[in-house]
C-alpha cells in the first residue's frame, strides 16, 4: 500500500467526508494523564487531553482541547494501553470538532510487537474495504503519546482511527438498525455470506449477529423494513492478527485463533462459487495491501501472506468447500 496524495487548509474545519479519503498518516501529540488511562482503563471516564494535528504537507500544527477515555471490551482488561474513544466535540476543539467521535486503536502496549499487531488489524480494514463499500474506513495516525503529570516517558507508536458508523452508514445511504436481535439468515444473504468467508480468510469467529458483537447493522433509508445488512469491525481475535491475548471461545474446540472455523451457516454450492470467484478475483489486491504497506516487517508480511494464500488453497478446492461451508456448516 502507497500513501496517496491529498493537501488540507488547516485555516477552517476538517472536512469529516474526504477525512478516511487519504491514507497518509497524521502525526499525532496527544498529551494526557496516562496513569489515569492505565489505571481507570477497566472503569473508563472521559479525561482532558491536549492534542496536537499535523497533516501531511502542511506545516501548520492545530493545537485543541479534547476528551478521551480507554474503550473495547477485552482491551481494557488485557491491554497496558486500551483502544480509546477521542471526543472532538468540546468547547476546546473548534477545527477538529466536524470529526465528533473516533475509536482509535493501538498497541497494547509500548512494545514494537503490539504495534505490529495494531498494524495487522489495520491491514484486515483496509482488505474489507476491497471487497464492498459498506465497511468501515480507517486512517493511520502517528502518535506521541505525552503524560501531563511527567510520571511517565513519552513514547511514539503508529494507531488508526475508526469511521464513525453514522458516517459509514450515509456514505451507503442506510441507517445503523439497533436494539431489536436478528439471526443473522434474517439479513442480507449476499452480504450475509461475504461477511462469513471473509470471517473464515482471516480466521475470525469472535463475532455474532444476534447479539450485536463485533458488527453493525444497516439498513436502507428509504426502507427500514428491509432486511439488515451485517457490517463486521474488531479483528484483533482472528487468526491473521493473532495477538497474545486471543484465544477462542473453549466450546468451538479450537486449538488456537489461527485455525480457521466457518461460523456462517451453509450455502448452496452455487452461491459458494459465486463468492469463491469474488474472492478469487481480489487475490492479488489482497496481497498487495500486505506486501506494499510499508509499517510491517518483511517477516510479518510473510506470515501474513502464507495465511492467506492457505485460505486461497481451500477456496479453490471445490471438495473442501462443498465439507467447510455446506456439509459442515453450522445448523443452529
Amino acid at each position: 500500500m502507497v500513501f496517496g496524495n491529498g493537501s488540507y487548509s488547516q485555516s477552517k474545519k476538517i472536512d469529516r467526508k474526504s477525512f478516511f479519503k487519504d491514507e497518509r498518516p497524521i502525526e499525532v501529540t496527544l498529551r494526557t494523564d496516562i496513569g489515569s488511562l492505565i489505571d481507570n482503563r477497566k472503569e473508563p471516564a472521559f479525561q482532558k487531553a491536549a492534542i496536537a494535528w499535523k497533516f501531511p504537507d502542511d506545516t501548520s500544527v492545530i493545537n485543541e482541547e479534547i476528551q478521551v477515555r480507554p474503550r473495547g471490551i477485552t482491551r481494557k482488561i488485557v491491554c497496558n494501553m486500551a483502544s480509546l474513544m477521542l471526543d472532538f466535540k468540546t468547547p476546546g476543539s473548534p477545527r477538529l470538532s466536524p470529526l465528533n467521535k473516533l475509536k482509535m486503536v493501538g498497541g497494547c502496549g509500548k512494545t514494537n510487537s503490539d504495534e505490529q499487531f495494531a498494524m495487522k488489524e489495520y491491514l484486515v480494514y483496509k482488505m474489507y474495504n476491497l471487497f464492498t463499500e459498506m465497511s468501515f474506513r480507517v486512517r493511520l495516525l502517528k502518535v506521541k503519546y505525552e503524560d501531563s503529570k511527567g510520571k511517565s516517558k513519552s513514547f511514539t507508536q503508529y494507531a488508526y482511527v475508526i469511521e464513525d458508523v453514522d458516517d459509514m452508514a450515509k456514505r451507503n445511504a442506510c441507517r445503523e438498525k439497533e436494539g431489536k436481535s436478528f439471526n443473522s439468515e434474517k439479513t442480507n444473504r449476499n452480504m450475509m455470506t461475504l461477511v462469513g468467508v471473509f470471517q473464515f480468510m482471516i480466521g475470525n469467529t469472535d463475532w455474532s449477529v444476534p447479539n450485536y458483537h463485533n458488527v453493525k447493522l444497516l439498513v436502507p433509508r428509504i426502507d427500514s423494513m428491509a432486511v439488515p445488512y451485517v457490517v463486521p469491525y474488531d479483528f484483533d481475535y482472528s487468526g491473521f492478527v493473532n495477538t497474545g491475548y486471543a484465544v477462542p471461545t473453549e466450546e468451538l474446540g479450537l486449538y488456537g485463533v489461527t485455525e480457521r472455523l466457518y461460523r456462517g451457516f451453509p450455502r448452496t454450492m452455487e452461491e459458494m462459487e459465486v463468492i469463491a470467484n469474488v474472492f478469487i478475483q481480489k487475490e492479488e489486491q489482497v496481497k498487495a495491501i500486505i506486501n506494499d504497506f510499508p509499517l510491517c516487517e518483511i517477516k510479518v508480511k510473510k506470515q501474513m501472506i502464507n495465511y492467506i494464500e492457505n485460505f486461497y488453497k481451500i477456496i479453490r478446492n471445490k471438495k473442501q468447500v462443498k465439507s467447510i461451508f455446506i456439509d459442515n456448516a453450522r445448523k443452529d
